[in-house]
């Protein structure tokens, strides 16, 4: 049996927020214990007390934001289960990558309202909640939240990720004026706490400049960062040489401060996995990101063993939902003194950061 560990002793609480208040961000809600980007799964993670709920967003054939992690949709709906969708199976070039399966611009939001969600890590999570719930648009997404936040007395921050931006544009999709219009168009988003995330980097510079009128004080920006050996898409598709290990660099943090507020890293950039899956030594990351004004919010603390540091692990199942072992590795990185963070389980994010 294998042992939970409180916090490597390697890791010194020194560097503090920036943000007067460290966020839980539901990611995708709370998509460990409901199928995300549900409304169910929304609802689970405002409950459990998370400070932010986000919504992956990409579009339809008739324009509308709906939330999905990809425009693929057959891994996490059943649409591969409706006949009368099986000719619309295609494969495409997504962000440099071959897709198979069926992608949400070739269906209407009609038709993506005829579709239930799915559970996207069967071998890991229940299935129990298959079958039960629909595509949820971005507005629905806003409605629920501004009741949520009336019933409940508190603001509910919206986080949205603008998925696949470069290449929704090239389809005739673009969806930056429709994210702002969108916002725009609720009384709860005109004033409550939202902060659009992208991995790319031209659609984050064209927002900060259309926000930049002081209108939108209520709207921040995050700059999603990937693997140190990866780029942005919209770099890639215009030849250029920038990667993620360049915007991580000190320079690189400075030039993401002139149009960004935060940073959106992997937790294992900030403390990465040694070649044995223990935790190494925590890296320059967050101090060099504070030195340049950004906050950090790193992705994503998931509550099995299979996500989790070896040593933090309960038992020998990568299945097992080991609370315990994902408040510890919550605690070791807020030890680094990041200012919110991506959890499956924000239960469990509340009580990892309350509890301290």
């Amino acid at each position: 049996m294998l042992s939970v560990t409180a916090m490597p002793a390697t890791v010194v609480a020194t560097e503090k927020p920036l943000a007067a208040k460290v966020l839980v961000i539901g990611h995708r809600g709370a998509s460990a214990l409901r199928p995300e980007h549900t409304l169910a799964s929304y609802a689970r993670a405002i409950a459990d007390g998370a400070d932010f709920i986000e919504p992956d967003l990409v579009m339809t054939k008739d324009g509308v934001l709906v939330a999905r992690h990809e425009n693929e949709i057959g891994t996490t709906t059943d649409v591969a289960s409706h006949p009368e969708f099986a000719a619309r199976k295609a494969s495409k070039t997504v962000d440099g990558r071959q897709v198979a399966g069926w992608f949400s611009e070739d269906f209407t939001l009609a038709e993506l309202k005829t579709l239930r969600a799915r559970e996207r890590l069967p071998q890991i999570r229940s299935t129990q909640y298959d079958g039960q719930f629909q595509v949820a648009t971005l507005d629905e997404i806003i409605d629920f939240v501004a009741a949520e936040s009336a019933t409940r007395g508190r603001v509910i921050g919206i986080i949205p990720e603008i998925k696949h931006g470069t290449y929704f544009r090239k389809i005739g999709l673009p969806m930056e004026d429709r994210l702002l219009a969108t916002l725009a168009a609720h009384a709860y988003t005109r004033a409550a706490p939202v902060e659009v995330q992208s991995f790319e980097i031209g659609n984050l510079k064209y927002l900060h400049g259309k926000i930049a009128d002081g209108k939108h004080a209520n709207i921040r920006l995050l700059q999603l960062l990937d693997g140190a050996d990866q780029q942005p898409y919209d770099v890639t598709a215009a030849g250029g040489k920038l990667s993620y290990a360049d915007m991580m660099t000190p320079a690189g943090l400075r030039d993401i401060a002139s149009y960004a507020n935060a940073i959106g890293p992997s937790i294992r950039a900030i403390i990465p996995l040694k070649f044995d899956h223990l935790l190494g030594e925590p890296t320059t990351l967050v101090h060099d990101a504070h030195a340049a004004g950004l906050e950090v919010h790193p992705y994503t603390f998931r509550p099995e063993n299979y996500f989790l540091p070896i040593n933090l692990w309960q038992g020998i199942d990568p299945r097992q939902y080991n609370e315990d072992g994902s408040i510890a590795e919550i605690r070791t990185y807020l030890a680094t003194g990041i200012d919110a963070f991506f959890t499956d389980d924000p239960a469990i994010g509340r009580k990892a950061l309350d509890g301290r």
